[in-house]
């Protein structure tokens, strides 16, 4: 599934769009380049759970950061990891295998940690202010996510 989203506020709201499909346990990957919308993807979910967007910066220093809302949000931002060890001394497993949701940047550094089942959401810069989303599922309950927020961000 793609969808083009043409301004900041539009890719707020798909990302609350998204949120609204969440019942917890969910792992959304954002995949793109610097400056390519994640974080503000990031803060549409976070918006959608109940969480003030204002609140949400991405975590590239700490590594995570843990919102209340709706469902408890685990943003992770690994842009900075070297490899996948690093991640394993998080205790990683205790976030991705939650109640919670799990919202995952530059899941590439994760390598032999990516999760069995997820959804996936690669961001490509087309110009300035426009942005394509491309999504793609793993897992039998993320297949059925990627169904639910298709018929919910379509139009």
């Amino acid at each position: 599934m793609k969808k083009l989203s043409t301004s900041a506020k539009q890719t707020l709201r798909i990302g609350r769009l998204l949120a609204r499909q969440l019942s917890g346990g969910e792992i959304i990957l954002l995949s793109g380049s610097l400056g390519a919308g994640k974080t503000v993807l990031a803060k549409g979910i976070a918006q959608g759970l109940g969480i003030n967007r204002n609140n949400v910066v991405s975590p590239t220093f700490v590594l995570l950061r843990i919102y209340k809302g709706k469902h408890v949000l685990h943003h992770f931002d690994f842009y900075r990891i070297k490899n996948p060890e690093e991640i394993m001394a998080l205790g990683y497993e205790e976030y991705f295998y939650s109640e919670g949701v799990t919202v995952i940047e530059w899941p590439q550094r994760l390598k032999f940690l990516l999760p069995k089942g997820f959804l996936k959401i690669k961001l490509s810069n087309k110009s300035a202010n426009r942005r394509l989303l491309e999504f793609f599922s793993r897992g039998q309950a993320h297949k059925q996510l990627l169904k639910k927020v298709y018929e919910n961000i379509r139009n």
